[in-house]
């Protein structure tokens, strides 16, 4: 009997689609679950005559796979994955592969590699992103881990992940250890911020123009024809006209409270770690905190009364100025995110590619976007660009939607309607447009209260000096702060 050429632990939604994408593309898959009734109703049922191997052991599994053998794990993030390796790894041998499928958080990644490697096997950490249709038609792909193990899984991965127009794979190797699954984290980071700025769009629509779902829905569906076509701008579109069975908009009855598995978290902690300022992605998680506390916030708002928003301009005027302030700040989140991940790259030693990256967003994935090929196109004119913002293109763009978004967020504020991505976005660009910020007086109060000292607009960088503030402080200093 022909042996697989990959197999696959854990057959929940992600895995059971994966391996049916497989199998589609021409491979064999051998399929393992630790209730292995579930492996049986597979193979009696989707898997039912195609190549797709049923194994009720991972002895089995193993010995029914091609050498080297290449393992890919849709587990649980966290202990699971750490525990299946160390029952894989008896049954494998050197130079085989074992890759982790799920969203782990990349320290973990970094530690597997390591260890993986020190047992002569292979580690590969990928991202995979696009849900279960993703799964099943293409998703976005982002491995990192051993690179010796990327030709032996290249084939397999590029022929199933997701293809934008000219044919070009959304998944190529993005770097060592965990770099594949920083990646993935940080794209998880930017989709918490893209819905976060299209509900507030919403908010605003709903709340301070009082448009209906209906309406809402026509201009979701007009935006997506444009510079904000997307996979969320699409299904926002289809969520707003969809009714329930009395008829009535769906969305209107749908509690206001957000969950979060917690890479959104993980983004804003590496963004800390790295001391890069992810506001708009910070507060979009916060927004999603914020979200959860309901029975406060029902409660405060019988506290505080707020007059009912009034707007007297022109609401389709205002609808467009809505558009411009979400592409701006969509933008500010991308400017953001790439900041981080080459802030990260240095750190780990990760070489990225930040055009592929966009280029493996385009397609599969939840954030791909028109969007995406303009990020790739900036990249590839300077892989060495520091902030989205500076390549000429972007900053022709965002000189054409500032106005637009400062009125926005000064309605919305007017208004007493939260929007604080927009707004974290707009103080973002006006702080890192802006040639004097207060930071001077800031490093003052540091040298007086605990003698941090500070550097001079009339001395040469890297030279420190202290001020005894009060006359009786004396002159020793801390040691010096770090920029």
């Amino acid at each position: 009997m022909k042996k697989a050429d990959i197999g696959l632990i854990g057959l929940a939604v992600m895995g059971e689609n994966l391996v049916m994408n497989m199998e589609s593309k021409g491979f064999t898959v051998a399929v393992y679950n630790r209730t292995v009734a579930k492996v049986d109703a597979f193979i009696a049922g989707r898997a039912a005559g195609k190549n797709i191997i049923g194994t009720h052991s991972l002895a089995e599994l193993a010995e029914n796979l091609e050498k080297p053998r290449k393992v890919m794990m849709m587990v649980k993030a966290g202990d699971a994955v750490d525990a299946m390796i160390e029952q894989l790894l008896p049954y494998l041998e050197e130079g085989d592969i074992i890759i982790d499928g799920g969203n782990s958080h990349f320290p973990d990644t970094i530690r597997r590699t390591a260890y993986v490697e020190s047992k002569g096997l292979l580690y590969i950490g990928t991202g995979v992103s696009g849900g279960e249709e993703g799964a099943l038609k293409g998703p976005s792909m982002m491995p990192g881990g051993s690179p010796a193990a990327w030709p032996f899984v290249k084939p397999i991965f590029q022929a199933i992940c997701a293809h934008v127009e000219d044919g070009s794979a959304c998944c190529d190797w993005v770097g060592e250890n965990g770099a594949g699954h920083f990646v993935k984290m940080v794209h998880n980071g930017i989709e918490y911020g893209d819905m976060q700025l299209i509900c507030e769009a919403y908010q605003l629509m709903r709340d301070l123009l009082g448009m209906t779902p209906d309406e809402m829905h026509e201009v979701f569906a007009e935006w997506n024809k444009g510079e904000l076509d997307s996979y969320l701008v699409e299904i926002t579109r289809d969520i707003l006209a969809y009714k329930d069975e009395d008829g009535k908009p769906i969305v209107d009855k749908i509690l206001d409270t957000a969950g979060q598995k917690g890479t959104g978290k993980w983004t804003g902690i590496a963004a800390l770690d790295e001391g890069v300022p992810l506001t708009l992605i910070g507060e979009s998680v916060f927004a999603r905190c914020l979200s959860a506390m309901k029975d406060e916030r029902v409660a405060a708002s019988k506290v505080f009364t707020k007059k009912a928003p009034n707007f007297t301009g022109d609401k389709k005027a205002f609808i467009e100025d809505i558009r411009k302030a979400l592409y701006a700040s969509k933008i500010i989140s991308y400017a953001q995110g790439y900041t981080l991940m080459r802030a990260a790259a240095k750190t780990y030693g990760w070489n990225l590619n930040y055009g592929g990256i966009a280029l493996m967003w385009r397609g599969g994935c939840i954030i791909r976007s028109v969007f995406l090929g303009k990020i790739k196109e900036a990249f590839d004119a300077n892989p060495a660009l520091s902030n989205l913002l500076l390549d000429p293109y972007f900053q022709g763009v965002i000189e054409t939607l500032t106005d637009s978004w400062r009125n926005v967020v000064a309605e919305a504020v007017k208004n007493g309607i939260p929007t604080p991505a927009f707004a974290a976005a707009l103080s973002y660009f006006d702080g890192y447009t802006c040639e004097f910020l207060p930071a001077n007086l800031l490093q003052a109060q540091r040298d007086y209260f605990g003698a941090h000292t500070y550097e001079r607009l009339d001395h040469a960088r890297g030279e420190f000096f202290h001020t005894n503030w009060t006359g009786h402080g004396g002159n020793t200093s801390a040691s010096t702060y770090v920029v």
